[in-house]
This record gives structure tokens, sequence and C-alpha cells, in this order.
């Protein structure tokens, strides 16, 4: 009698332990699912802040004006900058901002604050003649924070929220120069009861009377993300529909990325009903990261969707964000990562060479981008086509014919593809590695145009009376070789000289030529290419031809076919 093998269990790894996600609203009747993104919201980078405070080592001040600078060249108009109350060099860039005149008319400065008196008087005095900012104040509202950090009760931690909000508005009146902007967090709100999310956040609203003029900001962080996106889309969507005064009020969300998450919880959460987004550049953040601003916006202009962000040199965003933050960004990172739009599957470079082809010859598709692996033009963001298909031994005809043709010109024809791309991932796999353009053209040129043994000499084609006759002469092996023929064209007519010569048959199974294009990086000095496929004794063979003359190229393509066959 058989029986079921049983897995062992490791004790440590005990999913009985985790208990399903508790927080999530009844809602049977929500309505983002059917809702698209068609406008870009208010942005917000916490760059300088939330990815400031995850650094292993934190930004300097020289590091953090750099930063800015690049945020702003971006155009983001909302930047949070730091925690002035948490720490001298926090405070001190927050004056260099202010005082020397760094900080665009157009652009908000943002500050956090924990919901404590001290270190709100300090955010103020940080931001004394500052034109225009965002005093973002929090507290905790969570469930677990509630009970095991704070042990305070529902009642006690709204006091909090509500004294912060408080203090926000009296202290605000004596800075009457700067046009003041609140914000509340209620921190943790994806793991809050969405009820009491609701109670605390209206009570912060009752105290700042939106209605009568304050702008206020209401940020619904997903601090740790802990369900999925559909369920924070709901507890987004549940908030909206309950909160009072909804008109009045702007209504933010600040995603993580504990579950991988990050943009999506956003992308649906704005489906949702919100109306502004925080995040990083590239997601840099507490534990996993913070949702992406790049990818986000990225993803609005994929659907034709402006997204009001300057992203197209993304070299510089990443170089910068790099530097300043000191870590590497991955290749895979979606949209700039170095291999992103790379392709070395075969059959996805076969499609995109088509595609691309296509687009090319059609005009009715050359203003609408819908090309095969490729989400966006790579060229938008200043990435170039040499990014887009490289070659090692997974790669397939139509990655090396691509390049082939960017890069040097040939457009070689199907049979001469699936030739030639059995060479290159022979000699992939030798190197067991990558193969780079330069190297693909020296085995093109080995296989194809560097005949060792049997090369072309004087020739002459005479035509009459519809026959056309070939006279000239070859190098086979040293030896000087005379070869004549007849034939309805001077291809035939050689080939016809080159069967007698060999004293087997030859026939041509294929045929196909080209000028090379001007603008290709032409490094075979020719002005024409042909291609060839012989039938001889039974077998197939490619070869390849160039040069200037367009006749010499053909019988060049001949010969490179025949020196592999004897």
């Amino acid at each position: 009698m058989s029986q079921t093998a049983v897995k062992p269990q490791n004790p440590l790894f005990d999913n009985n332990k985790y208990q399903p996600f508790a927080f999530a609203p009844k809602l049977t009747d929500r309505t983002w699912p059917d809702k698209q993104i068609e406008q870009a919201p208010r942005w917000a980078s916490v760059d300088l802040r939330d990815g400031n405070q995850a650094l292993i080592d934190p930004m300097t001040i020289e590091q953090k004006m750099q930063f800015f600078k690049l945020l702003v060249s971006v155009g983001f108009k909302e930047i949070e900058i730091g925690f002035p109350s948490a720490a001298q060099v926090e405070f001190d860039f927050t004056r260099k901002l202010i005082e020397e005149g760094h900080v665009p008319d157009d652009v908000t400065l943002q500050v956090l604050v924990q919901a404590r008196e001290h270190l709100i008087r300090r955010t103020f005095e940080s931001l004394k003649g500052a034109k225009r900012a965002v005093v973002h104040v929090y507290n905790s509202t969570s469930r677990v924070q509630r009970d095991k950090v704070y042990q305070k009760t529902k009642e006690e931690i709204k006091q909090i929220a509500m004294d912060g909000a408080t203090l926000l508005k009296e202290l605000a009146k004596d800075y009457p120069e700067t046009d003041w902007v609140f914000q509340y967090s209620p921190e943790s709100f994806s793991q809050t009861e969405p009820d009491y999310a609701v109670e605390v956040c209206q009570a912060v609203i009752d105290v700042w009377e939106p209605q009568n003029g304050q702008e206020v900001i209401i940020n619904l962080p997903a601090t740790v993300e802990a369900s999925t996106p559909n369920v924070f889309a709901d507890q987004v969507e549940y908030f909206c529909r309950n909160i009072k005064q909804r008109e009045h009020i702007c209504v933010c969300l600040h995603t993580h990325n504990d579950r991988g998450c990050g943009v999506a919880a956003s992308e649906l959460g704005l489906m949702a009903g919100a109306d502004r987004i925080e995040g990083t550049l590239l997601g840099n953040g507490e534990r996993t990261g913070n949702m992406d601003i790049f990818v986000m916006a990225m993803n609005m202009y994929s659907q034709g969707v402006d997204p009001q962000l300057d992203l197209s040199n993304a070299s510089e965003i990443v170089q910068v964000v790099s530097e300043c933050n000191q870590l590497p960004v991955h290749p895979r990172h979606p949209y700039v990562g170095e291999l992103v739009f790379t392709a070395f599957s075969g059959s996805h470079q076969d499609a995109i060479k088509k595609s691309l082809d296509y687009n090319a010859s059609h005009e009715e598709t050359k203003n609408i981008w819908d090309v095969a692996y490729l989400p966006i033009d790579p060229t938008h963001i200043g990435r170039g086509y040499q990014d887009v298909v490289r070659i090692n031994s997974q790669s397939g005809k139509g990655g090396v014919a691509y390049i082939l043709q960017r890069d040097f010109g040939f457009n070689l024809p199907r049979w001469t593809q699936i030739d030639f791309s059995k060479v290159v991932q022979s000699q992939a796999e030798s190197v067991a590695r990558e193969l780079k353009t330069d190297e693909i053209l020296q085995i093109f040129e080995q296989t194809y145009l560097q005949q060792d043994r049997i090369q072309l000499k004087d020739y002459s084609v005479n035509n009459k009376e519809s026959i056309v006759s070939f006279n000239g002469q070859i190098v086979l092996d040293g030896d000087l070789l005379e070869i004549n023929g007849t034939g309805n064209g001077s291809l035939s007519a050689f080939i016809d000289g080159l069967a007698k010569h060999t004293d087997k048959p030859i026939h041509v199974t294929n045929y196909a030529e080209h000028a090379i294009s001007g603008d290709a990086e032409n490094k075979t000095n020719a002005n024409a290419a042909a291609y060839i496929q012989l039938n001889v004794g039974g077998n197939i063979y490619s070869g390849i031809g160039t040069c200037a003359s367009t006749i010499s190229a053909m019988l060049k393509a001949a010969l490179s076919a025949l020196e592999q066959a004897i």
C-alpha cells in the first residue's frame, strides 16, 4: 500500500502565527473598479524625508540640495524636505532653502512633525519666512500601536491628534507672512479600523475648518503594506464616502511596498477617490521602500495620460538619485533599469524587429506606439534602441538580424538569418556570456565576407542576343583559375562556369540584394550587399558579398557560399 509523502515542517516557518487582514471595510457597492486614471494627481516627493531616513548614511546638506534641485527640475510642486524638529541638519537645510532663496515661487515646502508640542513649535521656527509651506503632523492610530506601543485608548489617541491640530492652527497666526497648508496623517491608516480612521480625521478636520478657507490635506498612509491593493482601495473609497466636508479637503495617499504592491495600491487608491500621491523617485524608503513615483508616473504615460512630470532624462535622474542615496538601481527596475528594454530571447527579438519594421513602412502606425514587448518608446526617457536587443545563447535570428541592420546596414533575408543565428548561438555558448555588437560584426565578417581559400579576381560580362557570357578568374587555394560560363544573367553565367570547374551541380535557391544604408555605421566600406543560397551537390550553403559594385557583390556572395561547400 502506497503512502503519501509528508513534507517535513520547519517549526520556525509557521504560517499559523499569521491571521487574515482584519481591517477591510464592508463595501459591497464599490465603484473604483469601473474607474480609469485619466489625469495626473498632485505629486509630493518625500525623497528628502522618508527616503533620507531610510539610508544607511543620511544625506549631507550638499546632497540634499542636489536632490532638491533635481526634484524641482523634474516638475515637483510639493516637496517634503525633512523633519526639522528631529535633527539639526534637517533644521539647517530648511533654513538654507528659505534664507538663500532656493525655493521657486511655484514650489511648496513640506515638513513632517509628530503631534507633540515642542516639536511643532520648533517646526514653525524652521519655516519662518517661507512663502508657502505644508506642516504635516501625524500620530499613529492603528490597533497594534494603540494597544502595544502607546497603551492608550481610542479617545486618548484621538485627543493627541486634536491637540496637535489645535496647536498648528494657533501657531500659524504667529507667522502671517506664510501661506500655511495643514496636513494630517493617521499613521498606519491601512491597519486602523476604517470607522475609527474616519472618526479621528473628522475630529482634526473640525478643528481646522477647511470650509472657511484653510487648505487641508488628509494623508492616508499604508505605513506597512499589509493587504492586497484592492482592499486598500476599498479603505480609501470608504473614507472618501464617510468623511464630512470631503469637497473642502485634499485626500492624499502614502503607500509602502512591503508586499511589493506599493504602486498598484496607489493606482487603485487614486481610482477610489484620492487627489494626491506621495512617494519617492525610484522607490527608496523604509524596509522594501516607498511607492515609486517614477514607475507610477510612467505607467500613466504609457496609457496616454500626461503625468505632469518631466522624466525624459532618466539617466540623469538615476545618476543623481543613486549618488545621493548611495544605493544602486537594480538592472530590472521598471523603466530605468539597465536591462528593462533589452531582449535576449530570440522570439522576443524577432517580434520587436518585425514590429519596428512594420511601423516604419506603414504611415498610419508611425505616430502610435504599438511594439511587441516594449510598453513605451525607450527614446522618450532618453534610452537608445541600442538597449533593446542584446545577444547571448538564448537569442534567435531576429535579434542578430536587428543588430546587423541597425548598426551596420545589413538587412539579412530570412534564410540568412536562420543560417547566421546558429553560428552566433554556438559562439555565445562557447564563451558563456553576452556578445557585444562589434563581436557580432566580427563573426559575421569571418563567416561570410573574409574568404580564406577563394577570391574573385578580374572578370568581364558580355551580353549578346539575350545570352550573357562570363569570363574571369578566381584564386582557389593559391591557384589562379579561369572561369567561363553562359546564362541568362551575370550570376547564372558565373554559376555555370563554377559548376563546370568543380564538376558539381550548382543551383541558386535564394538571392537578395540591397544598398547598404548611408546612416548605418558602415564598417565594410561597401555600398551594396548581396545574399545568396546555393544548392551544391544536394547541400545548401549561404553566402554574402559586399562591394561598391552590385555585380561584384553578387559574385562574391556566390564564392562565399561555395567556399563552405568545397
